[in-house]
Parts: structure tokens; C-alpha cells; sequence
């Protein structure tokens, strides 16, 4: 079986191809003055790390090495290490807790996220731990999204609740009870994503909240919003979005092989406090997993050989 670091290195090629490149282009027999800073302050905002990280990485460099000559690998490890610094303090693992049982994990995220499909590989993950839990068909909107989530269901040999006639609330309602009743460790709920018509999507994860809350004042115990990397600066925007609706407690960045945009991860560290529990470079179960700042870091900059 292929090892993690080398899956979230092939995952983060093409993100790291660009940063690389892109460095040693800039930087191959010149000095660090501030045309050189300048333009290597533009690839990392043109790589999706957000303005503010651009400059905070530049800035250092320039303390440590303005007007000096300099190789393009000592560039990215000293971007790497930075970055990382930036990073690990979100970098933190999800637990559940035995003490909350069930442990209530509310799943956000726009259609096309990977939303449903990371929750049918979290709970094949959390299965094969030896937890018992149940699944939530909360998007009552998309039968897509049902199906989808039954099908990873039966793959995880997980109950799956559903009712494509009944509002989401009340489904949510229910479920819980029943799997109250059945002694779950966990019990994952799907949610709608229509950020089209952003009033009725808050309104209505409010309500499931205040449903959840009826049944335990302490839940939901995780709320999780999971981003597209695709999207690049637009997952900004639906973090801002989701944190109005809900308070989001924790990311989960998918499709991070499928870009060279994957530096917004850390835009989006940087411009929000919230934890990054897990990261998803493909499509099968191994494919997503917890995040580490260090591996991450040093991946997208590709300073590492693995």
C-alpha cells in the first residue's frame, strides 16, 4: 500500500510545481533585493497563499537575507519553515470523546465539495476503529446527495437514516433519538449546500442546530466544514459564509491533487483561527487523512524526497 507522505506529495505536485518553478525562475544567479522580494511576494499571492501570508513570508526573508545571494532551495525551505509555523497551531486531530455519546458531527459544505463523500470515508475510517455509528441523509434537497451517502453506508456496513420527504430538522431529530437509542459513538449529519440562496441555507442550519440542542445542549460536538481547494480564494468566501450560519469548529480540505491552488489552505489558516483536521489528496479511503502541518509545509514546497 502506498504510504501517506507519498500519496500528499503526488497530491500536492502540482501546487509544489508551481511554487518551485516559480522560485527557481526568480531567484537562479541573483541577489535578494527588493525586485526579487517583490516578485516572489506575487507567486505566492498568484498560488492562492492569501496577501497578508505573502508578505508576513517575504518580509522574513528579507531580515535574514536581503541583498545577499541566495539558491532557490534555501527559499523554499525557509518558506517551508515558515509556513509550517503558520500552520501547526491549527493542526489539530478530531477526537471523540466517550464521555459525549453520541458524539453529534454536523457536516457543512457547498455541493461539489466532496462534502458526502468525506463523510462516507470518515465513518468507513472511524468503522474500522471500532466505532459504532450512524449516518444522516441531511440533505433532504439532492437525491444525488442521498444516494451517494447510502452507497458509502452500506460500503462502511454503517444504518444510514433518510426521508427525501421529510424537513432535514425532523429527519435530524429522529435520528439522533434512534441512535441514542442504539448506543452510537457517532452519529455524521449531511446538510444541504446551496450557497445560491445563502438566507435559506443559514436558516435552515440553524434550525437543525437548535433541533440537535433540544436533544443535547452541548451538541452538535463537532460542526465541520469541508472546502474545495479547487476553488482556491472562494473557499475565503465560504468559510465566512458557513461561520455566520454555524459555528464552524474545524476544516476538512479536499481535492488538494487536483490543483496547483493548494497554498490557500494556508490563506485560509491564516485569515481564520480554526482547527484543519483532516486533508483529502484522492479518492479512495486513504486518501484522506489527518493533517500535519510539517508534512504539508514541506510538500508544497517540495523540500522533501519520499
Amino acid at each position: 500500500m502506498t504510504s501517506w507522505f507519498k500519496r500528499l506529495k503526488d497530491g500536492l505536485q502540482k501546487s509544489s510545481t508551481r511554487l518551485s518553478e516559480g522560485i527557481t525562475t526568480l531567484i537562479t544567479h541573483r541577489k535578494l533585493d527588493d525586485e526579487a522580494l517583490e516578485e516572489l511576494e506575487e507567486l505566492l499571492i498568484t498560488s492562492d497563499l492569501g496577501v497578508d501570508t505573502a508578505r508576513e513570508l517575504t518580509e522574513k526573508l528579507s531580515k535574514k537575507k536581503y541583498n545577499q545571494n541566495i539558491t532557490p532551495e534555501e527559499i523554499r525551505t525557509a518558506f517551508a519553515e515558515e509556513i509550517e509555523s503558520i500552520l501547526d497551531p491549527r493542526a489539530l486531530p478530531l477526537t471523540i470523546p466517550p464521555s459525549s455519546k453520541p458524539f453529534i458531527v454536523l457536516v457543512l459544505g457547498v455541493n461539489g465539495s466532496g462534502k458526502t463523500t468525506t463523510i462516507g470515508k470518515l465513518a468507513k475510517q472511524w468503522k474500522d476503529d471500532g466505532l459504532q455509528l450512524s449516518l444522516v441523509a441531511g440533505d433532504t434537497f439532492r437525491a444525488a446527495a442521498m444516494e451517494q451517502l447510502e452507497i458509502w453506508a452500506k460500503r462502511a456496513n454503517v444504518p444510514l437514516e433518510m426521508a427525501p420527504t421529510k424537513d432535514a430538522a425532523g429527519l435530524v431529530y429522529d435520528a439522533i433519538q434512534k441512535g441514542t437509542e442504539r448506543g452510537d459513538d457517532v452519529v455524521m449529519i449531511d446538510t444541504a449546500g446551496r450557497l445560491h440562496n445563502k438566507m435559506v441555507l443559514m436558516e435552515e442550519l440553524k434550525k437543525i442546530r437548535r433541533v440537535i440542542q433540544k436533544l443535547d445542549p452541548t451538541a452538535p460536538h463537532a460542526t465541520l466544514l469541508v472546502l474545495d481547494a479547487t476553488t482556491g480564494q472562494n473557499a475565503l468566501t465560504q468559510v465566512k459564509v458557513f461561520q455566520e450560519a454555524v459555528d464552524v469548529s474545524g476544516l476538512i480540505v479536499t481535492k488538494l491533487d487536483g490543483t496547483a491552488k493548494g497554498g490557500v489552505l494556508v490563506a485560509i489558516a491564516q485569515q481564520f483561527d480554526l482547527p484543519i483536521h483532516f486533508i483529502g489528496v484522492g479518492e479512495s479511503i486513504e486518501d484522506l487523512h489527518a493533517f500535519s502541518a510539517k508534512d504539508f509545509s514541506q510538500n508544497l514546497m517540495g523540500v522533501r524526497k519520499g
